[in-house]
């Protein structure tokens, strides 16, 4: 039986964030070739943590820079290693590599790590993103992350067009993987509300993750001003897990700026909303307030970082737009054209369907892991860098954290 250990940066919250609900699909792809899945991270797990070993999935909680880890390696003998996030990679990495060097090596971006926290410095300096500000230090950080392990899965097709043409990273080292969702038929898209039982304006996303809560104080401050001048019914509904104080400071009702928390039920809260709303000002990877949009046949007023790899070639399921004018005019179209929504929920059915379809991704994905361990040595082999940093960098992170762990054996003696 294939074993396979799972590295997470946290636990997956599948109700709070996107990045929750992709472990899941990944989780998912895994149980279906009855792989034997253990779910390893070194943070607390939350309430909202999603209950594994209802799945069959053995949980366990594993330490930083702890010898621990190198006993529970060797006691599990994992056939593939996935790290969430290339920060999972950096502590743990040389430990699998060291105890288990023929484990299948992949590496969950999540999103592109370097590409978000560049953008989000030029928002804050007020200057245009270019190189320089992609050219990072988290970039040399997760690249040499991504030259390490034997695949990088990509969940966006802009970050691969990135990687490869810009960082010059061999396409065999990453894996065009999105979310995988099952398709929206007619009846489930006829059974949900249509325009006239619709009402307001919602946004929703984890407020840990600071493009939302950028993308909230936006809304607040610049388009929503202007918006409910043309709109002096709608109000508009703000979700999403983690909020603190600063983000209930918002909360306005005089202004119909209502911040409501958690949902416990994204779909609920879509599905009766005329528009969602996704005016991030920097960000990256796909954005999964857009999928819950779609699924639920609620038109998007975007942001051309919120659409970003969402479409492809398919018509997005409403209007992209950055400038301030612009917005405002085209959302309070949306809000008020019962003929232009429409035409936008149908072109988000399609593009849905089309995006993300989990049967065909779960194969791609599969697949390439049976091509990979039956080829890991040529492989392995024609990644010449990656052994190079292998070499290097997992000396120097190794003796790191053999000096932490020492130093916190002593401390903790005296």
């Amino acid at each position: 039986m294939t074993n396979v250990l799972i590295i997470g940066f946290v636990w997956p919250e599948p109700k709070s964030s996107a990045a929750g609900s992709r472990m899941m699909q990944l989780i998912e792809a895994f149980q279906s070739q009855n792989f034997q899945i253990t779910f390893a991270s070194p943070s607390s797990k939350s309430e909202r943590g999603a209950d594994l070993k209802v799945l069959g999935i053995r949980e366990e909680t594993i330490a930083l820079n702890n010898s621990s880890f190198d006993v529970f390696l060797n006691e599990l003998q994992p056939n593939i290693v996935l790290f969430d996030r290339f920060l999972m990679e950096e502590q743990f990495g040389w430990r699998v590599t060291e105890h288990c060097p023929d484990a299948l090596k992949i590496l969950d971006t999540e999103d592109l790590h370097c590409l978000r926290k560049g953008r989000q410095q030029a928002y804050k300096d007020k200057a245009t993103f270019n190189d320089d500000y992609l050219f990072n230090e988290f970039a040399k950080r997760e690249i040499a992350s991504i030259y390490r392990c034997d695949v990088s899965l990509m969940i966006s097709e802009v970050e691969i067009d990135i990687l490869t043409q810009k960082f010059k990273v061999p396409k065999n080292l990453l894996l065009y993987i999105p979310f995988m969702c099952d398709s929206i038929s007619e009846i489930e898209q006829k059974s949900l509300p249509d325009f006239l039982d619709r009402e307001h304006v919602v946004t929703i996303g984890n407020f840990l993750h600071e493009p939302n809560y950028q993308s909230v104080l936006y809304l607040k401050q610049t388009l929503w001003p202007l918006i409910k001048k043309q709109l002096p019914k709608a109000e508009i509904h703000v979700y999403g897990a983690y909020a603190s104080q600063k983000v209930n400071q918002l909360h306005q009702p005089k202004d119909r700026f209502y911040i409501k928390g958690f949902a416990d039920d994204v779909n609920e809260v879509m599905k009766h909303a005329k528009i969602c709303m996704a005016p991030l000002v920097f960000g990256a990877g796909l954005k999964g307030k857009l999928v819950d949009a779609m699924i639920n046949g609620t038109p998007c007023a975007m942001s051309s970082i919120a659409a970003e790899g969402m479409f492809g070639a398919q018509e997005p399921n409403g209007f992209i737009a950055d400038d301030v004018e612009e917005f405002v005019a085209k959302t309070t179209e949306l809000y008020t054209n019962k003929t232009l929504w429409t035409k936008k929920q149908d072109h988000g059915f399609k593009s849905f369907n089309s995006r993300f379809n989990k049967s065909y991704f779960q194969q791609q994905f599969l697949a390439y892991i049976v091509y990979l361990q039956t080829h890991l040595k040529s492989h392995r082999l024609h990644n010449f860098t990656g052994t190079l940093l292998q070499h290097h960098s997992m000396q120097s992170t190794k003796f790191m954290s053999r000096w932490i762990e020492e130093k916190n054996k002593h401390t903790s003696t005296t």
